[in-house]
C-alpha cells in the first residue's frame, strides 16, 4: 500500500486580500459551509433555496424578477445568460471598455450570435452616444449588454442612459455586476436590467464558486418562447429555474455548501443594510485614496468614475510592478492585484470589497507600502499616507 504524499502546504496561509477578488470571507459564512451534508432533493433544502430567492431579490432590489444562484463564478452567470436569451444569428450590442467586456464579445461569437462589439477607451466608462449611434442602423437588437463595475480598470459605468436607449430599441438590457453587487448602487427594477449577474467571492463576501442572477419577466418570457435549445444543457438558465422554482425540478447536484454560505453572507449584507453597506465601501475607498494620493501617486480613472471597490493605482517609473506585489504577500501577507490588458505592468488594482472594506485593512496596506517603496527607489514621507487616510476616515465618522 503507497504512502500519501506530504502535502507542501498544509494550511492556508492567512492573507488580507486587497487584489481584484476574491476577498476575505466572514467567518459567520465559513461556519455555515461546515454544516452537516444534506441532499439536493431533500424537503429541509428545498426551504433553503427559496430563502436564498428571496434574499436575493432584496440584494437585486427585484419584486418581479427570478434570483437564483448558478454553480460556478460570475462568468458562468455572463455564459447562461447569453446562452439562454440568444439564438443563433440574434443581434447583440456589446459596450466594451475593459477586459470583461471583451470576454462578453467571445463567449457572444462562440455562441453563433451577430456579436456587435462597441469599443470605449479603457479607463474611462462606455459613452452612450456610440450606442445610440449603433442602435440606428438595426432593425432588430436581441440584447444590448454591459459591464457595470469594470473590475480590470476600476471603472464604475452609468447605467441609466445605456437603459434607456436598450429599452427604446425594444432591446433586453444584460448587466454584469460581478463587482458592483452589494458595493454600489443597483437597482434591478428602477433601471429596467433583464438580466444581471453577479459572484459570491466579493463584495457579497463568500468564498468563490456560486454566481447570483436575476431574471427579469421580459427575460423569462424570451428563454421560455425560444425555437432553438440553449447551445449549453448546464448553462440553460429555463433548466436552471425548474429547480429553484416550486416544483423543484432536478437538473444538477446543487453545491450545497456554497448556497448555505450564499445564505449567510446575503444575510449579513442585509443586516448591515444595502446603504449602510454602499456607504462603508464608499468612506473606505475615499481614505485609501488619499492615502495613495499622500505617497504622491496617482489614478487611472478620473474621479467622478472611479469604482469604489476597485482603485486602479499608476505605478511610478522605476519601480517594478512585481517585486512590490510579492514583497507585500511575503513580508505583510497583503494581496494586490496586478493591471490587466494595455495596463500590464503599470497599474496596481487595490480592492476594498465586502469582508476587505475594512479601515484597518488599508491603513496596514498604506503602511506597508510606506516602508517598501523607498527600498524600490521611489522617496516617499513616512507617516503621511496613514495619516492621510486616517484623517479622512476621522472626517466621515
Amino acid at each position: 500500500m503507497s504512502s500519501v504524499p506530504e502535502s507542501k502546504v498544509p494550511v492556508m496561509p492567512p492573507r488580507i486580500l486587497l487584489g481584484p477578488g476574491p476577498s476575505n470571507t466572514s467567518p459567520r459564512v465559513l461556519q455555515a459551509m461546515m454544516s452537516p451534508m444534506i441532499g439536493y432533493a431533500d424537503p429541509e433544502f428545498m426551504v433553503v433555496l427559496d430563502e436564498v430567492s428571496e434574499l436575493l431579490r432584496l440584494v437585486f432590489q427585484t419584486e418581479d424578477g427570478l434570483a437564483i444562484a448558478l454553480p460556478g463564478t460570475g462568468s458562468a452567470g455572463m455564459q447562461a445568460g447569453l446562452n439562454s436569451l440568444l439564438e443563433p444569428g440574434d443581434t447583440v450590442v456589446i459596450c466594451s471598455c475593459g477586459y470583461f467586456g471583451e470576454r462578453m464579445a467571445d463567449m457572444a461569437e462562440r455562441l453563433g450570435a451577430n456579436a456587435v462589439v462597441l469599443r470605449g477607451e479603457w479607463g474611462r466608462p462606455f459613452p452612450p452616444e456610440m450606442l445610440e449611434e449603433e442602435l440606428g442602423k438595426h432593425e432588430s437588437v436581441k440584447m444590448v449588454s454591459v459591464v457595470h463595475a469594470e473590475t480590470s480598470t476600476g471603472v464604475l459605468q452609468p447605467l441609466d442612459e445605456i437603459a434607456r436607449l436598450a429599452r427604446a430599441s425594444g432591446a433586453l438590457l444584460m448587466v454584469d455586476a460581478v463587482t458592483s453587487l452589494g458595493g454600489s448602487e443597483l437597482n434591478f427594477d428602477a433601471l429596467g436590467i433583464d438580466y444581471a449577474y453577479s459572484c459570491s467571492q466579493k463584495c457579497l463576501g463568500a468564498p468563490p464558486g456560486i454566481c447570483p442572477v436575476a431574471v427579469g419577466p421580459r427575460a423569462l418570457e424570451v428563454i421560455e418562447s425560444r425555437t432553438t435549445k440553449p447551445a449549453s444543457w448546464y448553462l440553460d438558465l429555463g433548466l436552471i429555474a425548474k429547480y429553484w422554482g416550486p416544483e423543484h425540478v432536478y437538473h444538477h447536484t446543487a453545491p450545497v455548501s456554497m448556497i448555505l454560505g450564499l445564505r449567510e453572507a446575503l444575510r449579513i449584507v442585509l443586516e448591515e443594510g444595502l446603504d449602510d453597506r454602499i456607504a462603508r465601501h464608499q468612506r473606505n475607498s475615499a481614505a485609501l485614496r488619499a492615502g495613495v494620493s499622500a505617497l504622491g501617486l496617482d489614478f487611472l480613472v478620473a474621479e467622478s468614475y472611479r469604482l469604489d471597490q476597485i482603485t486602479a493605482v499608476n505605478i511610478p517609473d522605476g519601480v517594478d510592478d512585481a517585486t512590490v506585489r510579492q514583497r507585500l504577500l511575503r513580508e505583510h501577507s497583503i494581496e494586490i492585484g496586478k493591471g490587466f490588458g494595455p495596463f500590464d505592468g503599470n497599474v496596481w488594482r487595490i480592492g476594498l470589497m465586502g469582508e476587505s472594506s475594512k479601515a484597518e485593512y488599508l491603513l496596514a496596506l498604506l503602511s506597508s507600502l510606506e516602508g517598501i517603496l523607498p527600498d524600490e527607489g521611489y522617496e516617499v514621507a513616512q507617516g503621511a499616507a496613514v495619516s492621510a487616510a486616517s484623517r479622512r476616515l476621522s472626517e466621515a465618522t
